[in-house]
């Protein structure tokens, strides 16, 4: 069980990556219905790629002035270090020039660098995990029942979470990444895809700091921002039953708070750059750095 242990280590933010990490949770999740499958043949948003379950296309949206956010302009995902040979080649077809990767240097060196077409720039702009990496994986290392329900149950797992998102905005480091994330989108000239782990909280406040920043509708925003879960259920599911198998944990539904997207997380983020800067306006400027011509730009690459 080496590959649970260094899978729970390398995710901790979203413990759902260890289905890609522990080769029978693995098989488990390649076997169970894909509700990506499914969502792609309905919108064309999900992207059907080897290795991958929760990457999609974030064109389509239709703004408040009426226009709609570009197709194959602007991709997220969670981490390409787990991409087959066939998933190589299914996301050089996006024409990605850059791939800007939100993890930190402690989940690279567990998780393994992305693997990239030819020709595909990684830029790092890693944002912290308020230490989720490393508390996570001792939580479950510790097989003590007594000790997880302490540490994630009774909603000390949510507490951790919404203090994680409120980090996204008041660590001054996080938002310089995120900032700059924001400009690389703005000033890309081909399609730009960005990720963190699992694809859901870091990636999910970026995706969503980008789309209402160019006029989506913050309640549409959120609908994006929610479907990490419908993506991810298979593979969270593997890693529960591969939890409890393996004798790690009692109860592995404790991890459910740390594995799903909550509409209470998000908008701890809102409500935190709000709180601290005045408006949504605000933050985007003196939070995060951006000029009124970084947001001109990133309207122009990203709507139509």
């Amino acid at each position: 069980m080496r590959s649970v242990f260094r899978a729970l280590g390398a995710s901790a933010v979203a413990l759902a990556l260890a289905a890609t990490l522990a080769p029978v949770a693995a098989h488990a999740a390649s076997t169970a219905p894909a509700p990506a499958t499914a969502l792609a043949g309905a919108t064309g948003r999900v992207l059907s790629v080897p290795g991958l379950v929760n990457a999609r296309d974030l064109g389509g949206y239709t703004t408040y002035d009426g226009k709609t956010t570009k197709w194959g302009t602007v991709y997220r995902t969670e981490t390409l270090s787990k991409l087959t040979p066939e998933g190589v080649n299914a996301v050089g077809a996006l024409g990605l020039g850059k791939v800007v990767d939100l993890r930190t240097a402690p989940e690279i060196s567990a998780d393994g660098t992305d693997r990239l077409p030819a020709g595909v720039t990684a830029v790092a702009r890693p944002v912290d995990d308020t230490s989720l990496f490393a508390f996570i994986g001792g939580v479950v290392r510790s097989k003590d029942p007594v000790h997880q329900q302490a540490q994630l149950g009774n909603g000390a797992a949510e507490a951790r979470m919404t203090a994680l998102y409120k980090g996204f905005v008041t660590n001054p480091g996080n938002r310089a990444q995120l900032g700059a994330a924001i400009k690389d989108v703005a000033n890309s000239v081909k399609p730009i895809a960005f990720h963190c782990s699992a694809g859901k909280d870091r990636t999910g406040v970026l995706a969503d700091t980008i789309l209402r920043a160019v006029g989506v509708p913050a309640s549409t925003s959120e609908q994006d921002y929610l479907l990490s879960n419908s993506l991810r259920a298979a593979s969270d599911k593997a890693l529960r039953d591969q939890v409890k198998a393996a004798g790690y944990m009692q109860d592995p539904d404790l991890l459910i708070p740390l594995q799903e997207v909550r509409g209470s997380y998000l908008a701890a983020f809102r409500e935190q750059a709000v709180a601290d800067y005045g408006s949504f306006g605000d933050f985007l400027t003196n939070g995060l750095g951006l000029t009124p011509s970084d947001l001109l730009k990133l309207r122009s690459r990203t709507v139509s």
